[in-house]
């Protein structure tokens, strides 16, 4: 299976997750992300991620990730990539030991992929 195709699995099966699907970009989201621009939300995202669950120890984890505040805490619950457990469920990717670089870019991709997607569904101002 290539990535695309793995991708295209991954969103299906967040599709039929009732949690997950509830999730949306409100259209201030979507305005701050159009005011920044996409590189500037990936690297608030990459921030994120780095501050946020790549530690290897995370002592709030399942309450780290507001579910408002940002696009990008949104998008992580839409991803399921909000903490440690959702990741080990979701993703396959350990609870236990620091994220690394690769783990951590699979996670900013996702996430983008998500906003990317929000992104092509109308402003209703």
């Amino acid at each position: 299976m290539d990535k695309q195709e793995w991708m295209n699995q991954l969103f299906f099966k967040l599709s039929q997750s009732t949690f997950r699907s509830q999730f949306h970009l409100s259209d201030k989201d979507k305005i701050y992300i159009q005011e920044k621009g996409m590189d500037t939300i990936e690297e608030h995202a990459r921030d994120f991620i780095r501050k946020r669950l790549a530690p290897a120890v995370i002592e709030n984890d399942g309450k780290q990730t507001p579910m408002r505040g940002h696009p990008v805490f949104v998008a992580q619950h839409a991803t399921a990539t909000c903490c440690r457990g959702c990741l080990s469920k979701w993703h396959t990717i350990s609870k236990h030991g620091h994220l690394s670089e690769k783990q951590q870019d699979y996670i900013v991709m996702i996430i983008m992929q998500w906003i990317m997607k929000e992104m092509q569904k109308k402003i209703c101002r």
